[in-house]
């Protein structure tokens, strides 16, 4: 049922656990939306669909194996457990009752983006856009590449990740407070003076001119805004 930005729902009765997975899968490129209730997960779906959803075991109303059997009745959505419950005997049952994988907490953010989109790829459904191209730079997200004009780029991780946000929000501004979330996962200490740094970094590297941005503007007391329009998917 994909438009556009594939449709997640994230199902967690812990809400700094729910917000956290969404605003991570959001900066990906996905659309997301929230349920705290097995209740009100099958709600969401009956009224707008997914096309992948990642829930959790533990529920009030229930449990998360029930939400599964209904899912896999209704259809067949990509379905991704997130549980700390990590014996065989959880794992098993979710998946026979039609769970696609099965992921124990705590896990790396980076494990769980490559297991949503090789759901998605399974299903049939574009994992928001692995190439991201634009007039002048291309930024695949996959095998962490950036071209700018006929060259490539060589950024450290940090300042891929600030690209890879800003590339992702294009058009739209990006606050500071988000890309410390985002890329320092809200470290303590880390100011937006450090921000500006990385940014800064970043720009001598992919700008053609620096000192009159091209790719990456800054908007005043709020952030950084990506203002290259893309021209749709392709390889590098």
């Amino acid at each position: 049922m994909s438009r556009g930005a594939p449709r997640l729902l994230v199902v967690d009765d812990d809400p700094a656990i729910r917000r956290a997975l969404a605003a991570e899968l959001d900066a990906a490129g996905y659309a997301c939306v929230e349920a705290a209730t097995g209740r009100e997960a099958l709600q969401l779906f009956g009224t707008g669909g997914a096309d992948l959803v990642v829930t959790d075991l533990a529920m009030p109303d229930g449990d998360g194996f029930s939400l599964i059997q209904e899912l896999r009745r209704l259809g067949r959505v990509p379905i991704l457990v997130v549980s700390v419950r990590g014996v065989d005997s959880d794992k098993v049952r979710a998946l026979d009752l039609g769970a696609d994988d099965y992921v124990t907490k705590p896990f790396s953010f980076p494990e769980l983006l490559a297991r949503v989109r090789a759901q998605l790829r399974r299903s049939g459904v574009g994992a928001g856009q692995p190439v991201l191209d634009f007039d002048g730079l291309t930024v695949d997200r996959e095998r962490r590449r950036v071209v700018q004009g006929d060259r490539e780029v060589r950024l450290t991780p940090t300042e891929f990740a600030i690209l890879e946000l800003l590339a992702t929000h294009a058009g739209r501004p990006v606050t500071i407070g988000q890309i410390i979330g985002r890329v320092w996962r809200g470290a303590p200490g880390t100011t937006p003076d450090v921000v500006r740094v990385h940014v800064g970094s970043m720009r001598r590297k992919i700008e053609p001119d620096p000192s009159s941005p091209r790719f990456v503007v800054t908007e005043p007391w709020v952030g950084y805004r990506f203002v290259a329009e893309p021209r749709g998917g392709s390889g590098l």
